[in-house]
């Protein structure tokens, strides 16, 4: 049985699910303590990163590198298209997302944290040590998210600033490539990529971020959404997430 090693609130693990469930493969999603998860990486893999698949007896630590692997171990529902020029797009867009799910964290951590504890419930897990004993548990991953993912104010708002610019790009892109996907004319890596790193702050359905309870969200957070709603990149990622992201494993895992 495959074994996907995941933060459940991680857009990257998302990532990785999403791959996953695309090439119709099973798995168990496996749930790390944050902050201990870097001793289980850096044995596993020799990095201190999440997600990590454990395949047979093959790891592979990054999401990236997990859609590479499955493409050449499990050729069916290619996410990477065998022309050339299609090839290097997805991937140049891949590394696009990256970089935006790395400001999508930050500025949207920042803002989840200030408004409610929702975002340490879904870390802590339904049960487990961290939920036994979730009055110290909490205060002390709070702590940790924070301090990980340099959630001061000058880093949160330059993440802003790039957030908008990349937003900006990707959303020229959509329109070059006439508005249906990123590249060619079927799902693939680049819109996997691109709609997990954006699926936060669209607070899809049926990810770890739909707002199901209406926890009150900051102003500049809801005019952020409704921006991208307006933009067509907004609309094909709440398309892509109604049409075409067929979850088969739960993304709270075990």
């Amino acid at each position: 049985m495959r074994t996907l090693y995941q933060f459940p609130l991680s857009h990257f693990c998302e990532k990785a699910r999403w791959l996953l469930d695309h090439k119709e493969l099973d798995f168990v999603a496996h749930n790390l303590i944050p902050g201990v998860h870097r001793a289980f990486s850096q044995l596993k893999t020799g990095q201190n990163t999440l997600p990590i698949l454990k395949d047979q007896e093959k790891w592979i630590a990054d999401s990236t590198q997990i859609a590479l692997y499955l493409d050449e171990r499990y050729p069916e529902h290619a996410l990477l298209r065998s022309d050339p020029k299609l090839r290097q797009q997805a991937l140049e867009i891949n590394a696009v997302a990256n970089d935006l799910g790395l400001y999508v964290r930050r500025w949207g951590l920042a803002h989840a944290l200030t408004e409610s504890d929702e975002p340490l419930e879904i870390m802590i897990g339904e049960k487990g040590y961290l939920r036994k004993f979730e009055k110290l548990s909490k205060p002390i991953l709070k702590s940790l998210v924070s301090k990980n993912y340099q959630l001061d104010s000058e880093k949160v708002t330059e993440a802003k600033i790039k957030l908008d610019e990349i937003v900006a790009d990707l959303n020229q892109r959509l329109i070059t490539n006439n508005g249906r996907y990123l590249v060619g004319d079927r799902l693939g890596l680049a819109d996997i990529a691109v709609c997990s790193m954006l699926a936060p702050l669209l607070e899809m359905a049926g990810t770890p971020w739909e707002n199901d309870r209406n926890i009150e969200v900051s102003d500049e957070f809801q005019n952020f959404k409704t921006a991208l709603l307006d933009l067509p990149l907004g609309q094909y990622v709440k398309r892509i997430y109604d049409n075409e992201r067929h979850a088969r494993v739960d993304w709270r895992g075990i």
